[in-house]
């Protein structure tokens, strides 16, 4: 495809919105009953992330509308998430807040280019124990994070989440923190209790409103959101200096890889939904949803925001309310934008007690019990893979646990196909003939590759008795250099053992590595090689006839 028709592939057409007649009164209220889900979400990830609750609510605006309109989901909702604020919380301590709006933009580049690459379906290749370990790690660490807001005190910045939270949680002082403690405990049983009362209530906003109420009614001398924009600011490149972008190449590389896959698993698992309709949302683009992603951080970033990805949850909300086009997608973000003109005074009086209420219970729910039980439950490697990505994910790094839990998964694997991979004796075919107990076939079954050659290597060296060897290789799935070279080997051995080597079947798509790396040419003879086993089995008895006769004339 040409670099102008790849494009044009990335941008809006009508057939965005051909479901938009019938659906754009229940587009409507989704979009306002993501919004107010979203609001809260906003603001604590703002916090959270030490950017500031007014680069939160920026980000889901600014960034939410981009990727409504550009994103490669009709139902995507996207915005500032708890894994984003879990890399961008040491960003901040190491480099400053002023800094994220230009590791938005540059991660934001990163991942637009990615989606004109055209590498939007690599995550289809993260196991499914990784995505979930990963989410699992991502959901403790969010958790430990509101320990500080949750006890009224601050953590140092630099140290490992569980540390800062144990820090933050001793350092804690009475009444302060039993108030804010009983803050967090009402805000959990409203989340909890309140849609068992009524399913559409809206728990997360109601326990907003009701706690910053009973807050400014008792005048509890707690922490606040503090004060916020009243209107957006105007888009502006932030200051940087080569210095500057040199520090935050890496970082920027790391958030993009996390937006990335993170926006590409919450459409993946989008697509698969079923709305209240009984129909599903439909597929989506995955190197579109990259580049609507890349915009939507880099105009994030204009506005002085933060990276932004999908956001499952509230993406699931969307699907849930009816959500069929961008339109409801586009309504949240709008209604975040009427909040910031018209209620940013109010907002900034909300305890930050309640925000790390909403994120605690939030983190709980990211991985069901089932979805543990049932990985848990699979296969000892599967288990591993799971706990090893959790863990590495809280006690390290983010990239650093979808990386190592990628190469587990991959070991795993491999060793799976080399277990699978093997050789077997087989009966010649036919009547038998005199001297055909000087011939043996050997059927070569799997993938023979940098896993499986040793082992299949020593099992074929190790066959004695025989005069001709004949390899059937129809049933080799896979053969890389390393199988190649290791049949080379074989061959080589073999034929030092003055046992002739005849070779089955060949597939033509392993015909010219097996050429290269010197295969055919390791044979006694050119001819050696054959298509059909008949042939071979009649060439080996002539070998066998011709040694027989030699030894009688000798």
């Amino acid at each position: 495809m040409r670099p102008g028709q790849r494009i044009r592939s990335f941008l809006p057409t009508v057939d965005d919105y051909v479901e938009l007649p019938g659906s754009w009164r229940v587009d409507l209220l989704a979009g306002v009953t993501v919004g107010i889900v979203a609001l809260p979400l906003a603001l604590a990830f703002g916090v959270t992330s030490g950017v500031g609750a007014a680069a939160g609510l920026v980000t889901a605006v600014v960034a939410g509308f981009v990727a409504a309109v550009l994103g490669g989901s009709h139902v995507q909702v996207s915005g500032p998430t708890g894994a984003m604020v879990v890399i961008l919380a040491p960003i901040v301590a190491a480099h400053g807040a002023g800094s994220i709006a230009l590791l938005s933009i540059m991660a934001g580049v990163i991942v637009l280019a990615a989606g004109f690459l055209g590498m939007g379906r690599a995550v289809a290749y993260i196991p499914w124990p990784v995505v979930e370990g990963f989410t699992l790690g991502i959901g403790t660490i969010i958790f430990l994070q509101q320990v500080p807001l949750a006890t009224g005190t601050t953590a140092p910045p630099g140290l490992n989440t569980a540390v800062a939270a144990w820090l933050a949680a001793s350092g804690s002082v009475w009444p302060t923190a039993a108030i804010t403690g009983s803050i967090v405990l009402l805000v959990a049983a409203l989340m909890v209790f309140g849609p068992r009362i009524h399913p559409g209530l809206p728990a997360s906003l109601a326990a907003v409103v009701l706690i910053t109420v009973a807050a400014e009614w008792l005048q509890l001398d707690i922490p606040r959101i503090g004060e916020l924009p009243s209107a957006l600011s105007a888009p502006s490149i932030p200051g940087f200096s080569w210095p500057l972008i040199t520090d935050l190449a890496g970082p920027a590389l790391a958030v993009a890889a996390l937006a990335a896959i993170e926006s590409l698993l919450s459409a993946r698992v989008a697509a698969s939904l079923v709305g209240p309709s009984g129909s599903a949302t439909g597929p989506y683009q995955p190197d579109r949803e990259l580049f609507g992603q890349g915009l939507a951080s880099i105009a994030a970033g204009l506005f002085g925001g933060m990276p932004a990805t999908g956001a499952i949850a509230r993406t699931a909300v969307n699907v849930r309310s009816g959500a069929r086009t961008r339109l409801a997608s586009m309504v949240h973000a709008l209604l975040l934008l009427v909040v910031v003109y018209a209620g940013s005074q109010l907002v900034g009086r909300i305890p930050l007690a309640v925000l790390a209420g909403i994120l605690m219970v939030t983190a709980t729910r990211m991985v069901s019990r089932h979805t543990m039980t049932s990985i848990l439950r699979s296969s000892r490697a599967d288990a591993a893979l799971f706990v090893i990505t959790a863990v590495i994910t809280v006690a390290f790094d983010l990239i650093e646990a979808i990386q190592i839990g990628v190469l587990v998964a991959a070991f795993f694997a491999l060793r799976t196909v080399a277990r699978s991979s093997g050789v077997a004796r087989e009966p010649l075919e036919g009547p038998a003939v005199d001297g055909d107990e000087r011939i043996a076939i050997f059927r070569l079954d799997g993938a023979m590759f940098f896993g499986a050659a040793e082992k299949i290597l020593q099992d074929l060296q190790s066959v004695t008795g025989v005069e001709v060897v004949i390899l059937r290789l129809s049933r080799l799935r896979m053969l890389d250099a390393t199988g190649a070279h290791a049949l080379v080997e074989i061959i080589g051995a073999l034929e030092r053992r003055r046992i002739t080597v005849l070779i089955k079947g060949i597939k033509p798509e392993h015909l010219q590595l097996a050429d290269t790396v010197g295969v055919i040419g390791a044979l006694r003879h050119y001819r050696h090689s054959f298509d059909e086993l008949e042939p071979a089995i009649e060439h080996a008895r002539k070998h066998v006839r011709e040694n027989r006769e030699a030894d009688e004339a000798s």
